[in-house]
């Protein structure tokens, strides 16, 4: 039982190293319209006050399973710059991370009539984690009563994210480094990681249709973990309805484990719609990799949103006309 504890223990801090910034799956986020999250770089590229709720339940049917709840808020504060905030809630089982994190960017015009533009961004991140070992159950129905395992652990992080995007005409590419520093102490294992940083290369195309009454993009990400050599690959597509006072999209995310032959992991379809400044989008993930299933039933993610007025600046490089 003791080993099973402090296997449990080290696997939760070993979780917490790889993904001490904790922010809802990137890219899934970018696909239901909350580019923020994806990159400090994307911080008040809108000429609005953007609010964005989003939950997520993975692994529904599994007990004890992740829930996390993020709000995020960008806006332009200048013709040039903008800012943003991430705030962050999540619990696992006996182990719960909550942080922040505080973005900058700056939006260099490279040619108006190419509608062409490159955005560098910078991010501060704090992340707080506890592990709750007095709600370990050693087996007896009487809570943990093993003497080697301690009380609650919890420690702090303070780390960076850059980034980069550019832009001309309908075409987009985008480059991340997150958790810059490394690790500083190892909690309870040599063998803990030491190198959190995380890479992020993503890009795509929108295409018209005839009537400019359709949009259809195509896109591709991919993310680099330094620490341990792994990487995953998404193949996105996403189709949008214009409308009057808005929009409806549709879209279809699927994610490859690189480094198991690009093997398939999840399929998730997402929809949602802009009418004026509400917006709504859902999306509910598929494991179809037999190393994640865990009899789950899948991952539901929920994004609410609100556009506040802007209209401050110039809005020529805004990410949408």
């Amino acid at each position: 039982m003791k080993k099973y504890i402090y296997t449990v223990m080290l696997f939760a801090f070993t979780i917490m190293a790889n993904s001490q910034e904790l922010k809802l799956s990137p890219y899934s986020q970018y696909l239901v319209e909350n580019t923020f999250v994806i990159s400090p770089a994307y911080a008040g590229i809108d000429d609005v006050h953007k609010l964005r709720l989003s939950g997520v339940a993975q692994w529904l049917g599994v007990e004890n399973a992740p829930l996390t709840q993020q709000l995020s808020y960008d806006t332009r504060i200048s013709e040039n710059t903008g800012v943003g905030v991430i705030l962050y809630n999540d619990r696992n089982g006996n182990t719960k991370q909550m942080g922040a994190q505080l973005s900058y960017a700056y939006h260099l015009i490279l040619s108006e009539a190419d509608d062409e533009y490159l955005s560098f961004g910078l991010s501060y991140k704090f992340n707080h984690f506890k592990i709750d070992t007095d709600k370990f159950d050693d087996g007896t129905g009487t809570g943990n009563n093993d003497p080697h395992v301690g009380a609650s652990e919890s420690t702090s992080n303070h780390n960076f994210e850059v980034g980069a995007l550019y832009r001309i005409k309908n075409y987009f590419v985008g480059a991340n480094a997150s958790n810059i520093l490394n690790k500083a102490t190892k909690i309870f294992d040599n063998s803990e990681p030491v190198k959190l940083r995380n890479y992020y290369l993503f890009t795509g195309y929108t295409f018209l249709s005839d009537n400019d009454e359709y949009e259809y993009e195509p896109s591709l990400f991919f993310k680099y973990f330094e620490g341990d050599g792994r990487s995953v690959s998404d193949i996105n597509f996403k189709a949008r309805k214009l409308t009057d006072d808005g929009y409806y999209w549709a879209g279809i995310n699927t994610r490859f484990l690189n480094d198991q032959g690009f093997k398939p992991l999840s399929v998730s379809p997402l929809l949602g719609l802009k009418k004026d400044k509400m917006y709504l989008g859902l999306g509910y993930q598929f494991n179809i990799n037999e190393s994640i299933q865990f009899g789950s039933y899948g991952t539901p993610l929920l994004v609410l949103g609100y556009d506040f007025d802007g209209g401050r600046y110039n809005t020529s490089w805004s990410s949408r006309k």
